[in-house]
Formats: structure tokens, C-alpha cells, sequence
């Protein structure tokens, strides 16, 4: 997911294998692990700089997921447990796109996200929201040979969060994406535009203003379908100028 750099040739007394090596992104463009505004990361940031391991065979290879693990019925989470979930049912789909542009196959794309009332399915979240008995908010799909995704789903509400006076976190949908290694995952939130809880959240206020944008999806009526599902548009970029804001550490928060 992160690229490779090519290397010089190696002795003949070294050993033939030539591993790939991952871009490092530089630091003044990481996204910040401890951030004022959002409190708990006080207690979860690293109190040292994080160390740049080594790339070994570990961390470039891994077990590559097979087709038939992924099914059509995970890409819509609108059907669960034989019941149909509440809510407003949209269409989340886009691309993942390379620095150059270049659509990405073959990724494991999963969300997480909260049902309609702002509630997700997990034991700590226990505020008096109701919980929707065919939504359990979990999704996942492989991106075809043109880097596409596509989820139905249904849009999130918004949720108090505790961390700061009167403090709700605007709709979001969390995404996770795999590579072909273990190291090769990825963390971002996709927000849905003109959300009047943008000023007051610091997770999206931790980024870059110039990248903010690019974490907000795009209402597209032409793919919205009649008397069905409205449609929001979300590409992920990995690298270069048009890049994705990711997370750079998750810790199964979530927030």
C-alpha cells in the first residue's frame, strides 16, 4: 500500500534475496499522534519519537486474502441478522488511487461506523441511543481491477463524545485498508459534507486545513437511486499531494 523504492545492486557474497522497501513519509507531513484539542490522545501518544524499524521479510510479505474469504452480502450492511436496518440508506463508493493517479486492485477496503441514532455495536458505548437489531455497522470489500469500492450502508448519526462541553462528533465512517503485507494497513474517517459539527471536532481540526477537504466526501445525485439510496462519492488517495489524511497509530478507538 505504501510503495516501493528501488535499491542499489548487492554483492554477490550478500544474499540474492531483495526485499521491496516502503516509501517513509516524511515527518513535518505525519499526521499528529497528540493533538490538544482531542483529548485522550494526552494519554495515548508515544512520550518518545517513534523509531523507524527496519523493513525485513516480516513486514513486506504476509498472507494475501483470498477471494472467496469476501462476499457480496459483506458490502452491504443494510441487510443484517434478516431484517432490514433504520435509517437513511446511502451509497458509499470511490476509488484508491495511487500517488500517480494509478487505481490500486486487490485492496481490502473494511468500515465501521455507528447505525442511524449515533450508537455503534461495541460494549463501551452504552449512551441512551437506541441500538438497531439488523445493523452491526461492519463492512468489507476487495477493490476490482480499477480500484473500485462500493458499500450501501446506512448514514451515521451523530454521537456525544465527552471531550469537551456539549462535544458531538460529526457523521463519519470509520475505513480501514490492507495491502498484501501486515504492514501495509491504513486508517482514515470519511466525513459527509456541510456538517455543521465540523468547527467543533477536533479530529477533523487536527489535520492540515489545506487536506481537511479531502476527508469529506461528494454528494453525486446522477448515482443516487430513485425512490432507493441518495450516493456519496469518497476516492482514497495513498501518497502525493492529493493524499487521504490518515491515521498514523489506531488503537481500536471508536471514535
Amino acid at each position: 500500500m505504501t510503495g516501493t523504492t528501488s535499491r542499489e545492486p548487492r554483492p554477490a557474497s550478500d544474499s540474492a534475496l531483495v526485499l521491496p522497501r516502503y516509501l517513509r513519509e516524511p515527518a513535518d507531513r505525519r499526521t499528529p499522534v497528540a493533538y490538544a484539542g482531542y483529548k485522550s490522545t494526552g494519554v495515548r501518544a508515544p512520550l518518545r519519537t517513534p523509531v523507524d524499524l527496519p523493513h525485513r521479510l516480516t513486514e513486506v510479505t504476509g498472507p494475501v486474502l483470498g477471494e472467496d474469504m469476501v462476499t457480496a452480502a459483506d458490502a452491504d450492511l443494510t441487510l443484517r441478522q434478516g431484517g432490514e436496518a433504520q435509517g437513511q440508506r446511502i451509497i458509499v463508493y470511490g476509488r484508491v488511487l495511487d500517488s500517480d493517479g494509478r487505481p490500486v486492485p486487490h485492496a481490502l477496503v473494511e468500515i465501521w461506523q455507528a447505525n442511524a441514532a449515533g450508537r455503534y455495536r461495541h460494549v463501551v458505548d452504552n449512551w441512551p441511543a437506541p441500538l438497531d437489531p439488523h445493523f452491526d455497522g461492519l463492512g468489507r470489500v476487495v477493490t476490482d481491477d480499477l480500484g473500485r469500492y462500493e458499500f450501501t450502508t446506512i448514514k451515521p448519526g451523530a454521537y456525544p463524545w465527552g471531550n469537551h462541553h456539549n462535544a458531538w462528533r460529526p457523521a463519519h465512517i470509520h475505513f480501514s485498508l490492507f495491502g498484501q503485507a501486515f504492514t501495509q494497513r491504513l486508517v482514515t474517517q470519511m466525513y459527509f459534507p456541510d456538517d455543521p459539527l465540523f468547527g467543533q471536532d477536533p479530529i477533523f481540526n487536527s489535520m492540515p486545513t489545506t487536506a481537511r477537504h479531502r476527508a469529506v466526501s461528494r454528494f453525486d445525485l446522477e448515482r443516487s437511486q430513485p425512490n432507493w439510496a441518495l450516493a456519496f462519492q469518497w476516492d482514497i488517495v495513498l501518497r502525493g499531494r492529493e493524499q487521504t489524511p490518515f491515521e498514523t497509530d489506531d488503537d481500536g478507538d471508536v471514535a
